[in-house]
C-alpha cells in the first residue's frame, strides 16, 4: 500500500444510537439534561471541599479529584455526542479522534487508579485509625494522586503509540457515539493484532489491577470490622465505605464488560448503552452517592445554601434602601 493511500482518511463519521428522529431528540434530552445534572454536581462538590475546612481531609481530597476527573470525562465525550445528534455529518475530525480517545482513556484510567487509593484511604481510616493523620499527610495525599496520573499516563502509552501511526484507508464510519479505541481499530487497514493486543493487555491490568488492590483493601476492611464488638461501632465504619463501594461496583461492573475481553471490534447497542453508564450515568449519580449518606457534606451544603440565602438577603435589602 502506498503512502498516498495510507493518508487518505482526514476524518471519522461517528454513527451513534441510529434511531427515529423521535428518538435521538428524546436521547439527546436525556443527555443533556444529565450532562448538566452531572457538571452542576460535581463542580458543587469540589467547591464545597475546597471552601469549607470541615471537609479539609484526605478522603474528601480524593472526592474532589475524583468529581474534578468526572467533569472531564463527560466534557470529552457528551458535547460531541449531542453536536453531532442533529449533525447531517456526524463528522469528527482524524485528529479530533485520536485526541478524544487519548484523554478519554487518560482520564478513565486515572479514575480507576484513585478509586483504589480511596479504597487505601478507608483501610487505613479503619486498620489504623490512630496512625491515620501519620500516613495519609498532605505529601503523601499529593503524592498518591500524582502517581495516579502518571499510573494511567504509562498504562495507555504502549497502546496509543501502537495505534496512532496506523493507516486509515476508508472506510471512515465509527459504530460508536465517540472514539472508542475497538471500533477505530476496526477501520486500520493494516494488520492490528499486536495493537489489539496491547489493548487488551493494557485494559486487563489496569482493570483487574487496581480491582485487586481495592478488594485487598476492603478484605482488611471487612475483618477488622468484623472485630469491632459493638454493633454501633461496626454500623459507624462500615458506612464510611458505603458510597466508595457503590461507585466502584458502577465502575467497575460496566468497564470490564466493555474492555476486559477479546474480539472487542463489534460494537453492539448492549455495549453503547454500559458506555452511557460509564460515562453520563455514573457521574451524575456520584454527587449523589456521596453527599446524600454524607452528613458532613450535607451540613457543608445546607451551610453554603444558608450564607448564600443570607447574601442575596443583603443585597435585596442594600438595593431598598438606595
Amino acid at each position: 500500500m502506498d503512502q498516498r493511500n495510507k493518508t487518505i482518511v482526514t476524518e471519522f463519521i461517528l454513527l451513534g444510537f441510529q434511531n427515529g428522529k423521535e428518538v435521538e431528540i428524546l436521547l439527546f434530552s436525556a443527555f443533556l439534561l444529565m450532562y448538566m445534572i452531572s457538571l452542576i454536581g460535581n463542580t458543587m462538590i469540589i467547591l464545597l471541599v475546597c471552601g469549607d475546612y470541615r471537609l479539609h481531609s484526605p478522603m474528601y481530597f480524593f472526592v474532589a479529584n475524583l468529581s474534578f476527573l468526572e467533569v472531564a470525562i463527560t466534557s470529552t465525550v457528551v458535547p460531541k455526542m449531542l453536536a453531532n445528534t442533529f449533525s447531517l455529518t456526524k463528522a469528527i475530525s482524524f485528529v479530533g479522534c485520536l485526541t478524544q480517545s487519548f484523554f478519554y482513556f487518560l482520564l478513565g484510567s486515572t479514575e480507576f487508579f484513585i478509586l483504589a487509593v480511596m479504597s487505601f484511604d478507608r483501610y487505613v481510616a479503619i486498620c489504623n485509625p490512630l496512625r491515620y493523620a501519620i500516613i495519609m499527610n498532605k505529601q503523601t495525599c499529593i503524592s498518591l494522586l500524582l502517581g495516579s496520573y502518571i499510573g494511567a499516563f504509562l498504562s495507555i502509552l504502549v497502546s496509543s503509540m501502537l495505534t496512532a501511526p496506523l493507516p486509515f484507508c476508508g472506510p471512515n464510519v465509527i459504530n460508536h457515539f465517540f472514539c472508542d479505541s475497538a471500533p477505530v481499530l476496526k477501520l486500520v487497514c493494516a494488520d492490528i493484532s499486536v495493537a489489539e493486543l496491547a489493548d487488551f493487555v493494557s485494559s486487563v491490568l489496569l482493570l483487574l489491577g487496581s480491582l485487586l488492590l481495592t478488594g485487598v483493601s476492603y478484605t482488611y476492611i471487612i475483618i477488622t470490622i468484623f472485630r469491632i464488638p459493638s454493633v454501633q461501632g461496626r454500623h459507624k465504619a462500615f458506612s464510611t465505605c458505603v458510597s466508595h463501594i457503590t461507585v466502584v461496583t458502577l465502575y467497575y461492573g460496566s468497564s470490564i464488560f466493555i474492555y476486559v475481553r477479546p474480539q472487542k471490534g463489534n460494537v453492539t447497542d448492549v455495549n453503547k448503552f454500559a458506555t452511557v453508564l460509564n460515562t453520563i450515568v455514573t457521574p451524575m449519580l456520584n454527587p449523589f452517592i456521596y453527599s446524600l449518606r454524607n452528613e458532613k457534606v450535607k451540613d457543608s451544603l445546607r451551610d453554603g445554601v444558608n450564607k448564600y440565602v443570607i447574601m442575596l438577603t443583603n443585597l435585596r435589602s442594600l438595593k431598598s434602601k438606595k
